[in-house]
C-alpha cells in the first residue's frame, strides 16, 4: 500500500511539473531535481538581454570619469555604480548561458568576447544614450562633464527603472525579479543623490 501511494504521489508531481513546464516557463534542464523556481519567461530574457546592454552603456559612461579631476561627491557616485553594475551584468549574463540564450555584444565587450567595441545604439531602449551624446560627453570637462554627466545618467537611471518595473509586472524567475527590485530601489536612491548634486 505505501509503495502504491508513493508511486501515485510520484505520477502527481511529475505531472505538475509537465503542466508547469507547458505554461510559457522553461526550467532549463527538465532534471527532478531542479526546482520549479528556475523556470523563467521571454520576459526573463529580455529583461536580461536589455539590461546587460544597459548596463554596459552605464559604465561606459563612469569609464569616462576616469583620470578626471572630479569633484568628491562624483567620484563616489561613479565608483558605486560601476560596483554594482559590474557584477549585476555577469549575474545576467550566467543566467542567458543557463537558459540557452544569446548573449548580447555590448559596447564596453565587457560580457561578451566577440564583440568589437563600436555598435548601433538600442534607441528603443529607454534611456540609452545615442553615440553622439556620448561623445559629447567624452570631449567636455571639468564643471561641463560634470554637469552633463549627471544629467545624462538620471535619464539613463530612469530607462533602467522603467525596464525593471517591466520585470518585475511580467517576468517569472525569482532571482531576475529580485534584481530588477534591488535596481529600482538602488537607482532611485542614486537619482535622487544626482539631483542634489545638480542642485548644489
Amino acid at each position: 500500500m505505501r509503495k502504491t501511494l508513493t508511486a501515485a504521489l510520484l505520477a502527481a508531481s511529475l505531472l505538475t511539473l509537465a503542466a508547469c513546464g507547458n505554461d510559457g516557463g522553461h526550467d532549463g534542464h527538465n532534471g527532478s531535481n531542479i526546482p520549479v523556481s528556475e523556470e523563467f519567461n521571454q520576459a526573463d530574457v529580455d529583461f536580461a538581454t536589455d539590461m546587460i546592454q544597459h548596463h554596459a552603456q552605464a559604465l561606459s559612461m563612469v569609464d569616462l570619469t576616469d583620470g578626471r579631476d572630479l569633484s568628491p561627491e562624483l567620484a563616489a557616485l561613479a565608483e558605486q555604480i560601476r560596483m554594482a553594475q559590474g557584477p549585476e551584468i555577469e549575474t545576467m549574463v550566467d543566467w542567458l548561458n543557463e537558459w540557452d540564450q544569446p548573449v548580447p555584444e555590448t559596447m564596453r565587450d565587457h560580457a561578451n568576447a566577440h564583440g568589437d567595441g563600436e555598435m548601433e545604439m538600442d534607441s528603443d531602449m529607454p534611456g540609452m544614450m545615442s553615440q553622439e551624446q556620448m561623445d559629447d560627453l567624452e570631449a567636455a570637462s571639468g564643471t561641463e562633464f560634470e554637469q552633463m554627466f549627471l544629467t545624462m545618467m538620471i535619464e539613463h537611471h530612469e530607462g533602467a527603472i522603467e525596464m525593471a518595473k517591466t520585470e518585475q509586472a511580467d517576468g517569472e524567475h525569482p532571482d531576475a525579479i529580485a534584481l530588477a527590485e534591488e535596481i529600482e530601489k538602488s537607482q532611485t536612491a542614486e537619482i535622487t543623490t544626482m539631483n542634489e548634486l545638480l542642485g548644489s
